[in-house]
């Protein structure tokens, strides 16, 4: 969503800003941008559940490439004949610089992100909220349910809970209306799954995150992975599969599973899915089911081949129960 063209200068605003007055006012201009995205998203949905992953990237990907800024600002410096421009550039380099991290794929991302700078979350819960009000008061029925990617810890997903429910609750009031959403997490950090039951405390749902919690598992940079060694360890059978296309049931999947306990043990009705290219894997859902994950989530092109693959394990469950039971 922040990625549009036009939102886009208002989120590197919303980054760059030297003042928490200033933040405040870029994030006051996306919130009605924000809330029209939530209400199309709901009605369009409307009966059903919708699962919203709060913003996760790591705000470097908003902002211009840093060896694009270094060129730019070194021509400037050679030409010497537009000092604006020049101080402008200069100005965005150092704000770009100030936010290299040599790994951001494990920096400041996801809640660390949302914990850092809490106004952001606080924007988009607001618009989700005041979207699902807007629609209640059409009679359209919704069910938000607000996923906080990236936890490790009970204690992260404690601070944010603290800051949601009353927001929730001042919207609600503001709105004249209550509305029924849900507060979850993603899991896609190892710690997360072997502490599940902690964080089933606070969260209503678990999502997992198959993608991260893979590389994490495995110690693996997917995009370094893919290009370079993966494709050799599984012609030479080190590994049987791509374990970013097909689910590492020996080491994810233990996790996974233990989760899955463990949060129940908490919350017996808690929600469960797995979101990621897995999601779309038959495989893959099948290993889900029989764990007792409710839903995968995927790539549109994927949902027919993972709605079959779904029923398949079903079935297969169904056969094998009656043969057990014989």
């Amino acid at each position: 969503m922040f990625f549009e063209e036009e939102r886009l200068p208002i989120v590197r605003r919303m980054i760059l800003a030297e003042t928490d007055a200033e933040r405040q006012l870029a994030l006051d201009e996306l919130l009605p941008v924000q809330r029209q995205d939530f209400v199309g998203i709901l009605r369009a949905m409307a009966g059903h559940t919708v699962v919203i992953r709060l913003i996760d990237p790591p705000l470097h990907e908003f902002l211009p490439h840093y060896d694009e800024l270094l060129v730019e600002v070194t021509q400037l410096r050679d030409r010497g004949n537009d000092p604006a421009a020049l101080a402008e550039k200069e100005h965005l380099l150092r704000a770009v610089q100030g936010m290299r991290e040599q790994n951001p794929m494990l920096g400041l991302r996801g809640i660390r992100l949302g914990i850092l700078f809490p106004g952001i979350i606080d924007m988009q819960v607001r618009a989700i909220l005041e979207a699902a009000c807007i629609l209640a008061k059409q009679g359209v029925k919704t069910h938000p349910e607000i996923m906080i990617p990236l936890v490790g810890h009970v204690n992260e997903l404690r601070l944010v809970e603290e800051r949601v429910r009353p927001l929730a609750e001042r919207v609600m009031k503001e709105q004249g209306i209550r509305v029924v959403y849900k507060f979850g997490t993603m899991i896609e950090i190892p710690r997360a799954c072997v502490v599940a039951a902690d964080i089933a405390k606070l969260a209503e749902f678990f999502s997992f995150g198959s993608n991260d919690l893979t590389q994490l598992i495995f110690g693996f940079s997917r995009d370094d992975a893919e290009g370079k060694f993966l494709l050799q360890y599984v012609t030479r059978k080190i590994l049987p599969e791509n374990p970013f296309q097909v689910l590492d049931a020996d080491g994810v999947g233990v996790l996974i599973d233990m989760a899955v306990r463990e949060g129940r043990r908490t919350r017996p009705d808690i929600e469960l899915g797995i979101c990621g290219e897995h999601g779309g894997d038959p495989a893959s859902i099948e290993f889900c089911h029989k764990v007792g994950l409710s839903y995968v989530s995927c790539s549109p092109y994927r949902v027919p081949t993972a709605r079959l693959a779904a029923a398949q394990a079903a079935l297969r469950e169904r056969r094998a129960r009656a043969e057990r039971d014989k």
